[in-house]
């Protein structure tokens, strides 16, 4: 197993990220099954979720918000013979870009002002397929973002940045 104390190599390259991300797009899902709703700024509550998405004050100990990167869906509309994808139809709450999401794996990070720590990876639901069309699911496998649970409550508006809280 390789050496990740805070003195190793590994765990400063761990530590190192070339940007911060920038978040381009946040939805809101009303009640399950539903479609989500564009919005310009949430509110983060900790321990709960996101203001006016079905997952808040229900949500499990690990999924509070979802995220995805912007870089990834031009992937998976490249997968889907598509050239563009309406970041709503994937049905993650925040897209960001110019960050690697899978890098804050153990960290905590503060979207605008809420403070969140990546709890898993948040794989596609079956419903990609009735959304995106035949082959959906697997366009999506590897591509579906992070899920992450909101430790300190904060306002998230698009354009604010994504960095590790040290």
């Amino acid at each position: 197993m390789p050496d990740t104390s805070s003195d190793s190599v590994l765990a400063k390259l761990l530590d190192t990220l070339p940007n911060p991300g920038i978040v381009t797009w946040i939805g809101v899902r009303p009640s399950r099954q539903k479609p989500l709703t564009p919005v310009q700024q949430v509110e983060a509550i900790a321990e709960k979720g996101l203001i006016g998405d079905h997952y808040k004050g229900m949500a499990s100990s690990t999924r509070h918000v979802t995220l995805i990167q912007a870089e990834h869906l031009a992937a998976i509309a490249s997968f889907m013979n598509r050239l563009e994808l309406d970041p709503a139809l994937l049905r993650r709450n925040i897209v960001i870009k110019g960050l690697n999401l899978l890098a804050l794996k153990d960290k905590q990070f503060f979207v605008g002002s809420a403070l969140l720590q990546m709890t898993g990876l948040c794989h596609p639901c079956s419903r990609m397929e009735d959304v995106l069309g035949e082959g959906g699911y697997n366009a999506m496998r590897g591509h579906g973002g992070i899920i992450a649970r909101i430790i300190q409550s904060g306002t998230i508006h698009i354009g604010d940045q994504v960095s590790v809280h040290h």
